[in-house]
């Protein structure tokens, strides 16, 4: 890595530690070309605004927004972000002790609530179009001493995806996401929605009606999708395939096959692009996977995705005599032997859990098969085909983009260092007789407490910090029943309405 970063100009902003990106050599060559670039496009488009953005470890983006002068230090000099982001839980309650030494989870350098230091990506810069003269960046996390923050999603699919390197692969990864999109009623407040625990949300469904893959139900919400389509086009992400699902305002978008962490990044950007484009226009989009609304199914996230040679960029899953290559084979076989505990990372909520249920297109159990959309792992192939692919299914759409993929990429590379080999299911997968998946967060929780290969892969403290943030979670959630328990027949209680609906 080179030392010299761009230089600020005169009249300092005062932003970060003078120095800090150069001090700790956080930039490439690569990089520091990309931020000059980026620096040049600030000034020549005359940005007011750029928002420093950092993904939560909910995978939810955290922001400061930044004059132009301020945005192009932060290049040389980071920028000083709360580190108190990593105490809050999908409620924004706080849940550690967070005076206590180490800030609650054993990491010496959160003693005492401090701010970490965030170093902009110059490759994740975009220009936003539905705001005035904004910028948008995703950044790093590190401690002041120039330390990576150990809790950063982000920064642990880079490890991960560098493991795969040296393993002399690169990873490919294709989004295939549903969500909704809802009116907001207005909400009188009442001595029971005021104060810092909101209310249940009123919503109406988007437009009227539902039909699976209607092109008559799709052209009556066109205004919306072609705002969202002309969003994400703008700012590099151009949709793939867009299409109603089951539900009433039910969308599922896909896009082509991205490299690395890119394709992380740009669920983030999707997502958020989402939900801002639809709140300016009186809509509420949701990535929760089940909301409790009359006629709702539940959501997924199909993550997609192949691996290529290093050298010749040939896709390794392609075979000329069968769906899947044996690398491929290997890579799924690894994908279940760590499916149980990787549940915790895939399906973050309680309200996720509700998918898993026999032939509801959700997996139940842990198995693969060659195009059968009730395996956990689906192949998409055949013999000669260039494009074969493995897609997992069992994510929720508001699981954290970061730890979901560096997930499948540690335990697809475990597969194959082992040369791990699975049979695939030939028959029905809902009456295979494998493991079954956990059935509810606490579960999940208990499956990655037991695991030893993700502790010691992700490392201790990210492991330790998850599980001790979802079991707070937890507690929240079963006193929550406790006061208000749900009515007979009632699938989706108050609280996980309240904690995630407008959360993700």
């Amino acid at each position: 890595m080179s030392t010299s970063a761009p230089e600020p100009p005169a009249g300092t902003a005062g932003v970060g530690q003078p120095g800090f990106v150069a001090r700790h050599g956080l930039h490439t060559d690569e990089q520091q070309s990309a931020a000059r670039e980026v620096i040049r496009r600030i000034r020549e488009l005359d940005l007011r605004t750029v928002r420093m953005v950092v993904v939560d470890q909910h995978g939810a983006p955290r922001s400061r927004s930044l004059s132009a002068q301020a945005a192009v230090e932060t290049f040389a000099n980071g920028l000083d972000f709360s580190g108190a982001i990593y105490s809050l839980d999908t409620g924004n309650q706080v849940f550690v002790p967070a005076f206590a030494r180490g800030g609650g989870f054993g990491i010496e350098e959160f003693t005492g609530f401090p701010d970490v230091v965030v170093v902009p990506d110059p490759g994740t810069f975009r220009v936003l179009p539905w705001a005035n003269r904004t910028g948008w960046i995703l950044c790093d996390v590190y401690f002041g001493n120039g330390r990576p923050v150990p809790l950063d999603g982000r920064g642990l699919m880079r490890r991960m995806l560098r493991d795969l390197a040296e393993a002399g692969y690169d990873y490919l990864a294709g989004l295939e996401i549903e969500y909704y999109i809802v009116k907001l009623d207005a909400q009188p407040l009442t001595p029971e929605n005021a104060g810092f625990t909101p209310a249940a949300p009123q919503v109406s469904v988007f437009e009227r009606g539902y039909q699976f893959l209607s092109e008559v139900r799709l052209d009556s919400v066109s205004d919306t999708l072609e705002a969202l389509r002309d969003g994400l086009s703008a700012v590099g992400l151009p949709p793939r395939s867009m299409e109603d699902e089951w539900g009433p305002g039910q969308m599922e978008f896909t896009f082509g096959p991205m490299a690395g962490l890119a394709a992380a990044d740009a669920a983030v950007l999707f997502r958020s692009a989402v939900k801002q484009i639809c709140q300016r226009r009186g809509l509420l989009a949701t990535f929760m996977c089940t909301p409790g609304l009359p006629n709702f199914f539940s959501s997924g996230w199909h993550l997609h995705q192949s691996l290529t040679h290093r050298d010749s960029g040939q896709n390794v899953f392609a075979s000329p005599d069968a769906p899947l290559s044996t690398v491929g084979r290997q890579y799924v076989a690894g994908l279940l032997e760590h499916a149980l505990p990787m549940m915790l990372f895939a399906v973050p909520t309680v309200n996720g859990y509700r998918r898993f249920r026999p032939y509801s297109f959700a997996p139940d159990r842990v198995c693969w098969a060659v195009e059968n959309r009730g395996a956990l792992v689906r192949v998409q192939g055949s013999p000669g085909d260039g494009g074969s692919h493995v897609e997992n299914r069992i994510g929720e759409p508001a699981a954290n983009p970061y730890l979901y993929m560096a997930a499948n990429i540690a335990a697809g590379l475990d597969g194959i260092r082992r040369g791990l080999e699975v049979a695939p299911v030939e028959d029905d997968p809902y009456t295979a007789e494998v493991p079954m998946l956990p059935t509810s967060l606490s579960q999940a929780a208990s499956a990655l407490e037991a695991d030893e290969f993700y502790r010691r892969t992700f490392g201790k403290n990210l492991v330790d910090y998850l599980l001790m943030m979802k079991r707070a979670e937890l507690k929240r959630y079963e006193a929550g029943l406790a006061d208000k328990p749900p009515a007979d027949g009632q699938p989706v209680t108050d609280w996980e309405m309240r904690e995630y609906f407008e959360f993700f």
